[in-house]
């Protein structure tokens, strides 16, 4: 009799089940992925110049960069002058709303800024702000 009833006890299930904290995490890393806004740089650091009237723009734009030694840098690599104003017109039509901000270093010289903004215009590019520090 003793045998008998050991015999018909059913192990324990004590196994944890994964599966709806794997569902949580797959949900939260949607979420986040989708609201999550991809920031595009200009690639390079420059040292802006200073600005008492500087404003802070709520939209980062299209970054273009100009360095001190007159390099041009858009999307994290240096962009030849023929090929700027297709450069940007192409991200602006990824985001339209988007403005183009060039940040220009302070010991940049100013004709390769004139001749920056010259190309953007030609590519059809009306939005352009000059990035500055405020003191």
């Amino acid at each position: 009799m003793r045998r008998s009833s050991l015999l018909r006890q059913e192990p324990d299930d004590t196994e944890v089940n994964l599966t709806p904290m794997l569902d949580v995490v797959f949900i939260l890393l949607i979420f986040f992925i989708v609201t999550t806004s991809f920031v595009r740089e200009s690639g390079i650091e420059v040292d802006p110049p200073q600005a008492s009237t500087a404003e802070v723009q709520s939209q980062a734009g299209i970054l273009v960069a100009i360095t001190a030694e007159g390099e041009v840098w858009v999307d994290r690599q240096v962009v030849a002058l023929s090929a700027l104003g297709p450069t940007v017109s192409r991200l602006q039509a990824e985001r339209p709303q988007a403005s183009v901000v060039i940040q220009a270093d302070r010991e940049a010289r100013s004709g390769r800024l004139v001749e920056v903004m010259d190309r953007l215009r030609q590519a059809g590019i009306e939005r352009m702000a000059l990035a500055a520090e405020a003191p």
